[in-house]
């Protein structure tokens, strides 16, 4: 298959694809429709164009009733024209379907963290998110959480951080992550709380919580 890269410039210059936008190297477009099963229809609709293009983007339906759309090209980890001229197809379905795009609702999240040494962090969130690395940055294999990345300090932060993350995961695999985290460089801050949750934390101190649904109660 041909893979002929689009830019941001370029795709910005390209007639025709208002109802998209471009985020973090992939093209985003949110359409909303009548109902619920309406948006299911659209869904499906977009699910055969997909099929026929032999190029499957990542598409989420949320109620009440809309169709949110990630196109990008895994092949070259960045977009082609095999996106673009799917999403016209897609900007060409929804219009007759009676749905409308809303652009402005595109937006992507990353977490981000400031490190002396990234290297000897990262394995610990690549475990205790259940990642895996990809150029240096984590992404979730399952395109579900946000990317982490890693941002080089040239001298270390001293303060108290203000935030950890909380990873739910299945009540049957908690300690399995937690154990991983631990190998991965983490250590244990408190097992207090579990099975609610287990603290950690990475070498530099930044924390995560790995959490179930046991034992809420005692929380």
């Amino acid at each position: 298959m041909q893979y002929t890269s689009v830019s941001a410039d370029e795709f910005d210059g390209l007639e025709g694809l208002g109802d998209w936008r471009y985020l973090l190297g992939a093209i985003h477009a949110t359409f909303t429709a009548a109902s619920y099963p309406a948006a299911a229809q659209l869904a499906v609709a977009f699910a055969d164009a997909a099929e026929q293009a032999v190029h499957h983007p990542d598409i989420d339906i949320r109620y009440p009733g809309r169709v949110h759309v990630v196109l990008t090209t895994h092949a070259t980890g960045g977009l082609t024209t095999l996106d673009t001229e799917l999403a016209r197809t897609y900007s060409e379905l929804a219009a007759t379907a009676g749905a409308t795009a809303d652009p402005v609702a595109a937006e992507a999240l990353e977490f981000a963290l400031d490190t002396m040494d990234a290297d000897a962090i990262r394995p610990f969130w690549a475990a205790v998110l259940g990642y895996r690395e990809v150029h240096g940055n984590l992404v979730d294999p399952r395109r579900v959480g946000p990317p982490m990345w890693f941002q080089q300090m040239d001298e270390p932060r001293t303060e108290r951080g203000r935030f950890h993350l909380d990873v739910t995961v299945p009540h049957d695999q908690a300690e399995a992550r937690v154990a991983d985290a631990i190998a991965a460089g983490g250590r244990l801050v408190t097992a207090e709380y579990a099975r609610s949750w287990w603290v950690l934390a990475d070498a530099d101190g930044n924390e995560a919580c790995v959490c179930t649904w046991q034992d809420r109660s005692r929380s």
